[in-house]
């Protein structure tokens, strides 16, 4: 007769285990201690066998009766319901040790042993904060490239291109290990350029000159024999790495020197959002110099004819002219120059982002994120204010942070 969930809850624990039929193999079994344990009862290839369908109270009557019924259909295939069952465990363990996350630790370890610590953690946050959400758990050899394009336009969606860009590189890196170490055929990121999934943003090119020409850019600079605000004016932009706008406009209620900051306020901003300059010690050099010549008005680099107006946009350039760089340097070339070395450096990509004070960044938090990481820009700005100092002294070509 067909158990009943009336008489399972009855059944009472015995001196030794009791079996309660189900009938067509399936039976509750009653241990001495009082566990009511469901098991299935079959042959195959001649030999009896018995399944576990779980316990009473986490798998009903009804549930039991289904798991028996889908495990007499493998049998009736010629399947072993227990192998099937054991095999399907070992195939999910398996994706579960090959997960893209799994997989990409594996592969971080690997990479981060010749990078700089700073580039290592910046992967690594990148990895935990854009990639894993999105693919961390499926098995790296199941990742299609739709899945891929989903995760970056995802990225680029809150306004991180560069970042969006760099979650595929990543992306393509951990594939290429996996292949490598058979855990994967293919790489889906290989199929994906950029360009094909994301919208491109014109960009005006600026020229500079080559990061090792700095030092000797810088010796120029400390021996120009024009303006001494002009002079000034190009140091202290080498070592804020502001754009020329922000530069000649700056005023002098903008600057806290006990804090060594220079906040700058939106208005005068490109993205029309607050940003903060973190001051190096020289930087501050340059600004007592500049007071002490022209600090009597409300602007830093006041105009020659007009002192209620700033110095033309083109000062700078012209005074890069006279020193011989017509055509290889203007005011916005030390911004780039600025990046380049300072990712040589090792220093984190996104810190060097808000330093710069760029759009890439996610525009939900823009208003807000202008005051992240303060330490942490505080002293990479002391460092490139460290480097452009030696720079004028001999000619730096080795990129070199100081030890921590």
């Amino acid at each position: 007769m067909p158990l009943t969930d009336l008489a399972i809850k009855n059944a009472k624990p015995g001196p030794r285990p009791v079996k309660l039929s189900d009938g067509k193999g399936l039976y509750l079994l009653v241990t001495e201690s009082g566990s009511k344990l469901w098991r299935w009862k079959y042959r195959v290839d001649g030999k009896e066998k018995v399944m576990a369908l779980g316990a009473y109270g986490e798998v009903s009557l009804a549930e039991a009766r289904e798991l028996m019924d889908d495990a007499r259909k493998l049998l009736k295939k010629g399947n072993d319901p227990m192998a099937e069952r054991k095999a399907t465990k070992l195939a999910k363990q398996t994706a579960a040790d090959n997960s893209f996350q799994s997989v990409a630790l594996l592969w971080w370890e690997h990479w981060r042993g010749a990078k700089s610590s700073r580039h290592a953690d910046d992967v690594i946050r990148r990895l935990k904060a854009d990639i894993f959400p999105a693919i961390g758990k499926r098995p790296v050899s199941a990742i299609e490239a739709p899945e891929l394009v989903s995760m970056v336009k995802g990225i680029a969606g809150r306004g991180a291109l560069d970042i969006a860009k760099r979650a595929l590189q990543t992306s393509g890196q951990v594939f290429r290990y996996s292949i490598a170490h058979g855990l994967a055929t293919r790489n889906p990121a290989a199929a994906i350029k950029p360009a094909d999934v994301l919208a491109s943003r014109v960009k005006v090119n600026y020229a500079r000159l080559d990061s090792r020409e700095l030092p000797e850019l810088m010796r120029h600079i400390d021996a120009y024999q024009g303006s001494t605000v002009t002079r000034l004016a190009m140091k202290l932009m080498a070592l804020t790495f502001v754009r020329t706008s922000e530069l000649i406009g700056a005023r002098w209620e903008e600057f806290d020197l006990e804090a060594a900051r220079w906040n700058i306020p939106a208005a005068r901003m490109k993205m029309k959002t607050p940003h903060i300059v973190l001051l190096s010690s020289q930087a501050i050099e340059v600004l007592q110099t500049l007071h002490i010549v022209s600090g009597h008005g409300a602007l830093l680099f006041p105009g020659e004819r007009d002192h209620e107006k700033p110095m033309s946009n083109n000062t700078i350039l012209k005074a890069l002219e006279r020193m011989g760089y017509k055509g290889r340097m203007t005011g916005h070339g030390f911004r780039g120059i600025a990046s380049t070395v300072l990712h040589e450096m090792g220093f984190n990509h996104a810190h060097i982002e808000l330093q710069l004070a760029h759009q890439e960044r996610d525009q939900v938090s823009a208003a807000y994120n202008h005051a992240t990481y303060l330490e942490e820009r505080a002293q990479m700005m002391q460092h490139w204010g460290d480097y452009l100092e030696n720079c004028t002294k001999a000619n730096v070509v080795a990129f070199k942070r100081k030890a921590a």
